[in-house]
């Protein structure tokens, strides 16, 4: 009896140490060495986790950025220029200085602009509503007014607002994650370029309906007339599709445009107040 156990105990204690050697073959075998730069680079990293690099968080973008070997095509967006430059300092590259980036919204259609001709009841969000009809202005492009964006942003740079109904940005919190770019689900915000001195110039509608039905539902849709395009002298603004768009690349900043439409779809942002126009009959006078 005692011999049964013994050779147990040995057959089982042989089959142990045989798959200990065999496990530790294979591990040493097939295991993966981690570049301590991906350690580095991740520390750098604001660990906000928000995808707006478009990689599955903060160690995902410092293991593709180490591998990869460029900041071609990288970019963190709440980190800015300066954490780039960090990472760059780190894989021993040069980064191309970006210039800022800045959520937009190109929709004006507030209750007041754009009343509301029916009244929504059901799961307040804004895909839902989306799925089940055009809001309740009627407009098919418009804001629906019930808040994904601003439940989507980890900064606090977005809030309803209680009059409009329509969100709005807080530039200063604003990192261009691009979270309530994909939030929503009318594609009506946008990121452009922050500008110099926080100026923008754009248009605020992206109803692709012809004029006279879309100015039937919203007071301040572009009614694709083409005013814009003409008084552009610089080929920043096309008109498709009955919509008019302002290539923020292009676009000067001359500001001749917002007075030329009609609709008062194009907006400027941080811009002084225009100086109100003489009459004809003031300057006569004062000669």
């Amino acid at each position: 009896m005692n011999e049964v156990v013994l050779y147990s105990v040995l057959s089982i204690g042989g089959l142990g140490t045989l798959a200990a050697i065999i496990l530790y073959i294979v591990a040493q075998r097939f295991k993966v060495i981690e570049d301590p730069r991906i350690d580095e680079v991740e520390e750098i990293l604001p660990a906000a986790n928000c995808g707006g690099c478009g990689l599955a968080g903060c160690r995902n973008f410092a293991e593709r950025v180490v591998k990869a070997g460029t900041l071609e095509g990288f970019n963190c967006p709440p980190g800015g220029q300066d954490t780039m430059s960090e990472v760059a300092k780190v894989l021993g590259l040069e980064v191309e200085e970006q210039e800022p980036m800045v959520a937009v919204v190109r929709c004006s259609g507030s209750v007041q602009l754009a009343p509301p001709k029916t009244k929504f009841e059901g799961l307040n969000t804004c895909a839902f509503a989306h799925s089940l009809y055009s809001g309740q202005s009627g407009c098919p492009y418009g804001c629906l007014g019930e808040g994904d964006c601003v439940v989507s942003c980890a900064f606090d740079a977005m809030y309803m607002d209680e009059n409009t109904r329509l969100p709005v940005v807080i530039e200063e919190n604003c990192v261009a994650c691009e979270a309530c770019v994909k939030a929503c689900p009318r594609d009506i915000i946008e990121m452009r370029k922050k500008g110099k001195k926080s100026r923008r110039i754009f248009v605020s509608c992206i109803n692709r309906e012809k004029g006279g039905v879309a100015r039937k539902n919203c007071k301040v849709a572009c009614i694709g007339c083409g005013r814009c395009v003409k008084e552009c002298k610089f080929e920043a603004i096309t008109l498709e599709n009955n919509l008019a768009y302002i290539d923020f690349n292009k676009c000067t900043l001359c500001r001749k445009c917002p007075p030329v439409c009609p609709t008062g779809a194009i907006h400027e942002l941080n811009f002084p107040a225009r100086k109100p126009k003489q009459k004809k009959e003031d300057k006569s006078a004062e000669a």
